[in-house]
Formats: structure tokens, C-alpha cells, sequence
């Protein structure tokens, strides 16, 4: 029998009537066509329809030269990316989103390093050319340290940094093993010392570099079942945070935040989004295209998707009891009860 396509209203939420706002009503240039074409059709200055279009394109376009003074103020102008002088290493690129950006820039012939513990050979390229594996296991300073000597030597300075590398162990507090703890910790933190620590200083050297963090929404909306992942993404953020601190006065280093929602890759297989409208799953190459654009065009800053996550620190501010509703109405502490996942290497 064959396969049924799924019904057209599952591609239907929240985000779509988002992007599509955006790219109209929302959009700075759009509204004033509307005012334009009251005015081609005779109509005065004080006719209402006229002045109230006029009026709504002219906040429209106020808040995105608000928003877009905002983001220079706190992020600073953009730097230079040459895709010809760039070298990008990507923790966790052996699968899913690291994988996807590891291929995107592999193709267009930015030469990239892949860290991964889960690859294969040594130092193999994979299909997409100008990419290579380099098989380490990013918790481990020691491997670390001989990675950044090998692909220093072997392929340059490296001058984006792309700490992906997660495992998720879905399960209660009171079945995580030892060595579950120490896995994840060392993974989905540590690792992002380690590599900070030992890359940094060639970026500063270079006077060129863009760090790139991989969260997640839960290091903000913690589910029942992720008392061991979610405490490593907050930590990821945190650090994020203290750390684009500390570089402001290398202008030429950008750092940028990336807290994805659920995605379509192995690391949650099994789990049900609470809400398809309100919290759909993101297909991996979307998150990929967003963090390419804001790397390719030299941006610090955050990208959170889908539309919800832009909004999750709101929740901490309502009240207890409103909290608890919510949780409850959201299915939040219910999406990890099918969780089939296992220590995948990638957010």
C-alpha cells in the first residue's frame, strides 16, 4: 500500500503564520504600498484610510529601525567572513545538524574539521569535499589538545568554532547512573571549555572568529525526564553569556547563541512535541540555514527557534500556581515518555 502523505494542515502552526507576517504586514517596505495606493486613487492626506495606513507603515518601519539599532548596540558591527581564508570545526558533526553545516560548508569549499568520537578513520574526508573527521572525543582535554595540533597543522587556524556536541540519558533523576552524569556532563559542557580554551586564542591571534553555541529551549523550559540534559544546556547558556562578556574587547570575535527547540534528529527519537502548533518540530536544516546566514554574514547575537523559545523566559515570570497550569495544559512533563533516543553526538 502506498504511503500516504501527511494532511496538509500538520505543516500548520504558530511559525508559518509568523514567516508569512514577516514577509508582509510585518515587513518595513510592504504596508507603505497601501498608503501609495490610497494616494493613486485620489485619496487626500486626512482621509482616514489614508493617514491610518500611512500611520501603521511608519511604526512598522519605527520598530524594525528600533530593532535593528538594538542589535548594533549589542552586538556591534559585523565582521568580515572570507569563505576562502575561514576554517570551521564542528564538535559533534558526525550526524543530524553538525553534519548538515559540516556538508553546506564543505561544498562551497570552506575547509572544516569535524570532532567527533563516533566517526570512522582518522582524519577521513567525508563526501562532501574539503570536510574531515577527526576521530575525538571532545570531554577529554587530552584528545582535544592533539585535534587542535593536527588540524592546525593539517588544514590551519581555526576561526569558527561550533561547540554541537550532546547526549541526552532521558531518564529520572533516581535511575541516572554514575557514569550517565559524567557522560553528559563531560560532553555537553566540559567539552565547550576544552575547546574554547584551546581555539580561542589562535581566533584572537588571527584578529577573525565566530564562536557558536549550541543549546537548547530546555535550558530555559526544563521537562520532566531532562533533570540531566537541561542542567548542562543552562550551563552552555550561562557560559555563553560570561563569555560574550569577556570578549567585547575582541570586536572582531562574534559569538552567537543557538537555542533550538525539538528536532527531527536521533538525539530525541521517540518524544512527542507537546504541541504541534504551538511547539512544532524543526526539521534540522532549517536550524542549519539560519546558523550558516548569521555566520556567513558575520553576526553575533541568538537565533531561537520555533517562535516559542524566543519567548520562554516570560514563563519564569508568571505566577507559581500559572506556571504549574501551564505545564500541565502544555503536556510539557509528558513529551519524554516515548523517549527511544541514545548518546547521539548532536544537538
Amino acid at each position: 500500500m502506498p504511503e500516504l502523505s501527511p494532511p496538509w494542515y500538520s505543516v500548520v502552526n504558530i511559525d508559518l503564520f509568523h514567516r508569512v507576517a514577516k514577509q508582509t504586514i510585518l515587513h518595513p517596505i510592504v504596508p507603505w504600498f497601501i498608503p501609495l495606493a490610497y494616494r493613486a486613487q485620489a485619496f487626500q492626506y486626512h482621509h482616514p484610510p489614508l493617514y491610518f495606513s500611512a500611520a501603521y507603515a511608519f511604526i512598522i518601519t519605527l520598530i524594525w529601525v528600533l530593532q535593528w539599532i538594538n542589535r548594533y548596540l549589542a552586538f556591534g558591527p559585523p565582521r568580515t567572513f572570507d569563505w576562502t581564508e575561514e576554517v570551521v570545526l564542528i564538535t559533534g558533526g558526525a550526524s543530524g545538524l553538525g553534519l548538515l553545516v559540516a556538508e553546506v560548508y564543505g561544498m562551497r569549499g570552506v575547509t572544516v574539521a569535524v570532532l567527533d568520537k563516533n566517526c570512522g578513520s582518522d582524519g577521513d574526508e567525508l563526501e562532501a569535499r574539503n570536510v574531515y573527521f577527526y576521530k575525538c572525543d571532545v570531554g577529554d582535554i587530552a584528545q582535544v589538545e592533539a585535534a587542535k595540533r593536527r588540524v592546525e597543522e593539517e588544514l590551519g587556524t581555526v576561526t569558527v568554532l561550533i561547540n554541537n556536541a550532546a547526549v541526552v540519558h532521558g531518564k529520572p533523576l533516581l535511575q541516572l547512573s554514575s557514569g550517565d552524569v559524567e557522560d553528559s556532563f563531560r560532553t555537553n559542557i566540559i567539552a565547550h571549555y576544552n575547546t574554547l580554551r584551546l581555539f580561542l586564542p589562535g581566533m584572537i591571534k588571527a584578529g577573525r572568529g565566530s564562536v557558536v553555541t549550541i543549546s537548547s529551549v530546555l535550558a530555559t523550559l526544563p521537562a520532566k525526564g531532562c533533570s540531566l540534559y537541561a542542567p548542562t544546556k543552562a550551563a552552555t547558556t550561562a557560559l555563553h553569556h560570561a563569555l560574550t562578556a569577556e570578549l567585547a574587547e575582541y570586536p572582531f570575535i562574534k559569538t552567537l547563541l543557538v537555542t533550538p527547540g525539538q528536532m527531527t534528529t536521533p538525539l530525541f527519537n521517540g518524544v512527542k512535541t507537546p504541541s504541534f502548533f504551538w511547539a512544532p518540530v524543526l526539521e534540522p536544516v532549517d536550524v542549519a540555514k539560519e546558523v550558516i546566514a548569521a555566520i556567513d554574514e558575520g553576526k553575533g547575537g541568538e537565533i531561537a527557534m520555533p517562535l516559542f523559545s524566543q519567548w520562554a523566559a516570560v514563563f519564569w515570570i508568571l505566577p507559581s500556581s500559572a506556571r504549574k497550569a501551564l505545564r500541565k495544559l502544555s503536556g510539557i512533563d509528558t513529551a519524554m515518555e516515548g523517549f527511544r533516543g541514545g548518546q547521539k553526538k548532536d544537538e
